[in-house]
């Protein structure tokens, strides 16, 4: 098939891109590299994913035309958005990134004579504080990014409903992995423990329950969804491992792993977090044959050799990830 993965200089969109060729399918990536976080870091990450062979455009799917992006495509996965709950985004950004680029998308894909389907990667944060239901649960999104990702989610799926696109969206819970943005968690703790840097710890978070998922299991979400895409039109998906730890445990495990201690310095709580988060993913078992199987500390491994193989010792890019 041909595929467009949007997002793909990002975290999952470039595991993603990769997955697919590995696959036996053509991939044209698309990215605007936002300044967000590490644009060095995604211009990392897009050079990986070019010598697999993927074709990349560098497209603003909210201003740009985006005729030659859809032209010849199958699927569309679409992993593009605007991550976080920094409190210095304003609200426009989101806005901007996830549902006028949604719409832009969705417009673009509609009329396009080969299209036949997209894939919508939505996040548990559209449930809110407490994400530990099915996904007939009420959204109670708390975040800018939960409002705007929910509302990009119903505005892909209205296009089915409405329109009759075949589409589907699969809400993916805290994953992990290489490449993982370096405002997160565990990229911001093994970068802070090699590079004997404070590490901030918003108060209370050590008590957050997450279902921290690996990044190729949450791929295997993905792509179970396009092996069973005729049933999953118009479908939610939770997809993220149902082992859930505490953000105490997740540090410890870290700690662990890469054999040193934290220096932890406590930040004050971060409006719109979620307290809990643990995927129930019956339905995506049930439907797609979902089975995540890698434990933490296999993941947190990965992590840290990726670490040093990729960023320790390149000065400029550690400096970037640290800003």
């Amino acid at each position: 098939m041909n595929i467009l993965v949007t997002g793909a200089a990002g975290f999952i969109g470039s595991h993603l891109s990769e997955r697919l060729v590995d696959l036996g399918h053509s991939v044209r990536g698309l990215d605007c590299f936002t300044d967000y976080y590490s644009v060095a870091l995604k211009e990392l990450n897009a050079e990986q994913v070019r010598e697999k062979g993927v074709e990349f455009l560098r497209l603003d799917l909210a201003e740009d035309d985006l005729t030659a992006a859809v032209r010849g495509i199958d699927v569309v996965y679409h992993a593009a958005a605007q991550p976080g709950i920094s409190a210095t985004t304003p609200f426009d950004t989101y806005l901007k990134n996830n549902v006028t680029a949604t719409y832009r998308l969705l417009e673009a894909v509609r009329t396009a004579p080969t299209f036949q389907g997209l894939i919508n990667v939505s996040t548990s944060s559209v449930y809110g504080a407490d994400a530990s239901g099915d996904e007939t649960t009420e959204p109670r999104p708390t975040s800018y990014y939960g409002v705007t990702k929910l509302a990009a989610e119903q505005l892909a799926l209205a296009y089915t409903r409405d329109r009759g696109l075949p589409i589907c969206s699969l809400r993916l819970f805290s994953v992990y992995g290489p490449r993982e943005r370096p405002d997160k968690l565990y990229s911001k703790l093994i970068r802070c423990i090699l590079e004997d840097e404070p590490f901030p710890l918003y108060r209370g978070s050590e008590h957050h329950r997450r279902s921290y998922t690996y990044v190729s299991d949450a791929l295997d979400g993905l792509v179970a969804a396009l092996r069973n895409f005729e049933s999953s039109v118009g479908e939610i998906f939770n997809i993220g491992t149902d082992v859930t730890h505490t953000t105490g445990e997740a540090i410890e495990t870290v700690q662990s792993v890469v054999g040193e201690q934290a220096t932890i310095e406590t930040a004050p709580p971060r409006p719109g977090d979620q307290l809990k988060t643990h995927a129930d993913i019956e339905k995506a078992r049930r439907l797609l044959g979902y089975d995540p199987t890698t434990p933490l500390r296999e993941g947190i491994e990965e992590m840290v050799a990726w670490y040093e193989q990729h960023i320790r010792g390149r000065e400029a890019l550690q400096n970037d990830l640290s800003s």
